[in-house]
């Protein structure tokens, strides 16, 4: 089975949006998924602002990573399949934690629910993002270990 330990979550980050943005991953649990990043040049807007795109991208980043520790022990791994967004606030700097939930589980999707706030614990954004749940057949995969590999740069393709 995949380990989902801390560590184990930063090295599948390793090659990914995830590492570039500084996300980090703090909690993984059933049904729940917690998450910071921080607010600088590297997630800025042109007016030096959070950028949206970057909200976005810790939403999908928490719930996805939610959504696998559901089914990996099914050998099966999840992608996005629709996400939104409503920004209520602004931030320039510091640090956003986000908070992802599951609303449905199902077994071939997955709904979940991301609130991010900003260091004082107000509300800056709240996500909703949809998953589809898949095998890893047809994906030059065989499991959720090599989908690990892949991720981490150590796997070569099947042909």
């Amino acid at each position: 089975m995949i380990s989902f330990d801390l560590p184990a979550i930063q090295k599948i980050s390793e090659n990914t949006i995830a590492k570039v943005l500084g996300i980090e991953i703090v909690e993984v649990a059933q049904g729940r998924v917690v998450g910071t990043m921080p607010v600088d040049k590297r997630t800025h807007q042109p007016l030096g602002l959070l950028h949206g795109g970057a909200s976005m991208t810790l939403a999908e980043t928490l719930a996805s990573l939610g959504g696998w520790y559901l089914v990996a022990a099914e050998g099966k791994v999840v992608v996005g399949q629709e996400i939104n967004a409503n920004h209520m606030r602004s931030v320039k700097s510091g640090k956003v934690t986000g908070v992802a939930e599951v609303l449905h589980a199902g077994k071939t999707s997955q709904v979940w629910e991301i609130k991010i706030t900003d260091e004082n614990k107000k509300l800056i954004c709240v996500s909703r993002c949809t998953l589809a749940v898949v095998t890893t057949e047809g994906h030059g995969v065989s499991s959720p270990e090599e989908v690990v590999e892949a991720l981490s740069g150590n796997h070569k393709r099947k042909e």
